[in-house]
């Protein structure tokens, strides 16, 4: 019988990219911003939850907690009792901005609470943890991202089953995210999509999607062509003009730039022929940043000193 460890766990979990352009809900791109999430087991029922930067102010501190949800949901798959526990987040991954905020909670929390049962990471398999998450979140682009790390494609199953493929992006990729003040829900991104495209457009996609695999991983000097898209990223121009604005000008100079997931963070690939445009940028009220990619996933790691 399955039973709950008695002391502290953490599992930090990265902030991810979606869509990358053309793979409108397929791709992802993990990225070294992490939300770090501790939790432990207590004799008293309910949960006491704890947050720190991003979301301080605003996110439930109570059953309602997304992170609390997950945790939850896995007890649940895993059949173990967990009457209580306290639940310390450090978020650094900006809320509402496309960069994963809502899967690295739903994945982190499921990968929490897996590490706080003694059997746990026997009995439910990575597999296991994206089909869970994917109750919480109908698309695996950035659920995969959040549990695999590194660049990764995920698709669903006749059967509606997410399934999902690792690789790692070349030693050249180097991102940047760009991420306005404005926030914006996916759930509200989502209805602004169209409901059909041409064939042409669909053509452009797939065989963006497909040379973006190779400029990933093999080629980054593709990235610029492997990067466009003709679909989804023009229809929500109306919920953030400068941020589409931005990506224009920015590709205008040669530089890969996307919408990061549903908005309305941008997305940038450089290197030493275009880095040169991004130190000459003024954007404003934008926090500008160079990301590694991360080569992990949400995983367990020791408590901090």
């Amino acid at each position: 019988m399955s039973h709950l460890r008695r002391d502290a766990v953490r599992v930090v979990v990265p902030a991810t990219s979606a869509n990358l352009g053309p793979a409108f809900d397929s791709a992802g791109l993990a990225l070294s911003v992490f939300d770090d999430l501790v939790a432990m087991a207590t004799d008293d029922e309910g949960v006491l939850v704890e947050i720190s930067g991003e979301g301080e102010a605003s996110l439930p501190r109570d059953e309602q907690h997304l992170v609390v949800r997950s945790m939850r949901a896995a007890f649940d798959w895993l059949d173990v009792a967990a009457p209580g526990f306290v639940l310390r987040c450090i978020n650094s991954i900006p809320h509402g901005r496309g960069l994963g905020s809502s899967a690295a909670a739903i994945v982190g929390g499921i990968v929490l609470a897996r590490a706080m049962v003694d059997d746990g990471r026997e009995r439910m398999t990575d597999d296991d943890v994206l089909q869970l998450a994917l109750r919480q979140e109908s698309h695996p682009d950035n659920l995969a991202a959040a549990l695999h790390g590194g660049f990764t494609v995920a698709w669903l199953e006749a059967d509606g089953r997410a399934d999902a493929v690792r690789m790692a992006a070349h030693e050249q990729v180097r991102p940047v995210v760009m991420v306005p003040s404005l926030a914006l829900s996916t759930a509200q991104a989502r209805t602004l999509l169209p409901e059909s495209v041409t064939l042409a457009e669909a053509t452009v996609n797939i065989s963006r999607s497909a040379l973006l695999v190779h400029a990933l991983t093999v080629d980054p000097t593709r990235l610029l062509a492997a990067t466009e898209d003709r679909i989804h990223q023009a229809s929500r121009a109306g919920a953030y003009p400068d941020s589409v604005a931005l990506v224009q000008r920015m590709r205008e100079t040669g530089v890969p730039a996307v919408i990061s997931g549903a908005g309305p963070s941008v997305l940038a690939f450089i290197d030493a022929s275009n880095e040169h445009v991004l130190a000459s940028m003024d954007e404003g009220d934008w926090i500008i940043r160079e990301v590694a990619v991360s080569s992990t996933g949400a995983r367990e790691v020791p408590l901090l000193a």
